[in-house]
This record gives C-alpha cells, sequence and structure tokens, in this order.
C-alpha cells in the first residue's frame, strides 16, 4: 500500500507512542508485508528468526520489537508488538468505509459495461468498458476491473486475506489494506473467490479463465493466459506464470512460482516450485509421467506379492 499523504518515522513513533533510530524525517512512502518490500516502504517483524530478512530487505523502515544496529539509510521503529502496531498504521491509512448502497457513488464504471441486479460494487471500485457483472457478484472496496471482463454469479472478489498470528487468548487478524486487480478479456466462473493482498495487490492477468468454485490467495500474481478448473485452490503470495493450466482440485502451497506453460494434472497437491514447460500430478506433485509409471508399479506389487508366496 502506498501512502497518498506525507508521513515520517517521527509520526509514526508519536502516533503509535513507541521510539524510533535513524532518521526521523525519513519519509515513510509506503506500508507493505516483508514478501511485497520495496524501497521507502514500511514492514514489520517480531521474530528472531526473520530479524535479518527484514533488516536486509528492501524496505527502508523496520517496525521491530528489539533495539539493533540500525542498516545505513535506513530507520526502525522499535515497539513492543509490531504486529499491532502494523495494524494500527494500515487502519490509519486504509480505514473500513461502510457503503449504503448497492453501487458506490465511488465507483468508476466504463462504457458498455453492464451489472445485474444484486451484484454489489464498493468504495473507490473501477470497472472496465464491456464488462458483465452477473447477479450476487461482490466486488470489495478498490477492487480494479479491467476491459472484457466477465464475472459470473455469487463470486466473490476482494475479501480479507487469511492472515492470523496466534496468541495465548487466540488469533489476531491481519488487517488487509491491499486490492485485486484483474486485468482485461477475463473471465471468472460462478462462486469464485479471489482475496485482497494484505498490503500489496493480488493480481490476474489478461486473458485469464476460471471455472466455478475457484479460490485465490492473498498477494498471488496470475499470469496471461492461465486456465483454472473448478475447486482449484491457490495458497498466498503464490506466483502463477503466464499460460499456466491448472485442472479440479488442485492444491497449491503457498510462496512458490508456478513455471510458465505449467499444467497440473487434476488432484494434485503441489508444494514445491515447477519447471517452466513442466506437466506434474499426485500429491506430492512430481512429473507426471514418473509418477504415472509409479502407479503402474503399484498396481503390480499384489501379484509380485502372490508369487514369491
Amino acid at each position: 500500500m502506498k501512502l497518498k499523504s506525507l508521513f515520517t518515522v517521527a509520526d509514526a513513533a508519536t502516533l503509535l507512542n513507541i521510539t524510533y533510530a535513524g532518521n526521523g524525517e525519513q519519509t515513510i512512502e509506503g506500508i507493505n508485508e516483508i514478501h511485497c518490500v520495496e524501497k521507502g516502504d514500511l514492514t514489520f517483524v517480531d521474530h528472531p528468526k526473520y530479524y535479518d530478512k527484514a533488516l536486509q530487505s528492501a524496505a527502508t523502515i523496520i517496525l521491530i520489537n528489539k533495539e539493533v544496529e540500525v542498516p545505513a539509510g535506513k530507520s526502525i521503529l522499535i515497539s513492543p508488538v509490531p504486529f499491532d502496531d502494523y495494524n494500527k498504521l494500515t487502519r490509519k491509512f486504509m480505514p473500513f468505509l461502510a457503503s449504503s448502497k448497492m453501487i458506490s457513488d465511488s465507483a468508476v464504471i466504463g462504457s458498455d459495461t453492464f451489472i445485474f441486479p444484486s451484484a454489489f460494487v464498493g468504495n473507490n471500485v473501477t470497472i472496465g468498458s464491456g464488462c458483465t457483472i452477473h447477479p450476487g457478484v461482490c466486488l470489495y472496496d478498490n477492487s480494479v476491473i479491467g476491459n472484457n471482463v466477465t464475472i459470473h454469479a455469487n463470486t466473490v472478489i476482494g475479501a480479507d486475506a487469511f492472515y492470523f498470528k496466534r496468541k495465548p487468548e487466540g488469533y489476531d487478524k491481519m488487517h488487509s489494506c491491499g486490492r485485486v486487480v484483474l486485468g482485461n478479456n477475463v473471465e471468472i466462473g460462478a462462486m469464485c473467490t479471489i482475496d485482497k493482498g494484505v498490503s500489496a495487490d493480488t493480481i490476474i492477468g489478461d486473458g485469464t479463465k476460471m471455472d466455478d468454485h475457484v479460490h485465490i490467495g492473498h498477494d498471488t500474481f496470475v499470469g496471461n493466459n492461465c486456465l483454472f478448473a473448478a475447486f482449484a485452490a491457490v495458497a498466498g503470495v503464490t506466483k502463477i506464470e503466464d499460460n499456466v493450466i491448472i485442472w479440479g482440485q488442485v492444491g497449491i502451497q503457498k510462496d512458490i512460482v508456478i513455471g510458465k506453460g505449467t499444467e497440473i494434472l487434476a488432484q494434485s497437491g503441489v508444494g514445491k516450485s515447477t519447471a517452466p514447460g513442466s506437466k506434474v500430478f499426485g500429491s506430492p506433485a512430481v512429473d507426471a509421467r514418473e509418477k504415472m509409471k509409479e502407479l503402474v508399479m503399484i498396481k503390480r506389487l499384489p501379484d509380485l506379492f502372490k508369487n514369491q508366496s
């Protein structure tokens, strides 16, 4: 999330009632979770395992729960509860905004776009030209829909990220302040769900098509001309490159890369990145030919044991 107003490290320290080290006049240009940070961004870290990753990341300002040596060119904000203070910052710059209309007055809708009755279009949503939004579709605030997009009935675009921190008293939710961005010529089936980014964008590339009941997790990038069959589910922070085909009931682990032109056969569970042009199957998914050979060998096992007895 990029900030639209001037906000400094010192301003953040005052708002959160915490201390800082480094340049208090340093401008915070954006607020981002560690997977999506850029220069000028603020990110947070609250576990020793990830201190170095955060301090050495592209982020310029680090919200951290320990006094550490400040890296050159960076500043730190020292907080006893970085997760909570990060949420306070994102809520300040992306607060909840209620809507009392089915189509918000702040929505921008292109020419030749038809929105069926009972579809909901939230605040600051942008919809391109030549789109069809079917009944029951819900477009959460700040979603961006390209040109010539079709979204079928009861699909939800922009629901909150599934991101929680476990605490002794229960789970604490990360406030989602990202968006969903759909490219041009995209078609989304009925009853699909595409979650917004935690602090960046979930992106669906041009020409990608989804069957019914597909789920895309937060901060996932889907390339151009991909194909998703029904009941495929993709975890957050995954990168799916161009021309990928994902067949029915496939599950994809978070934070991996599905290489360009990969084909994932039905009911596969993908836990590792795939090479471009590969064809995988199984759970865990491996090269499809090798998996088929393995299944043939397993089928022969009863006869092998019978011959040995």
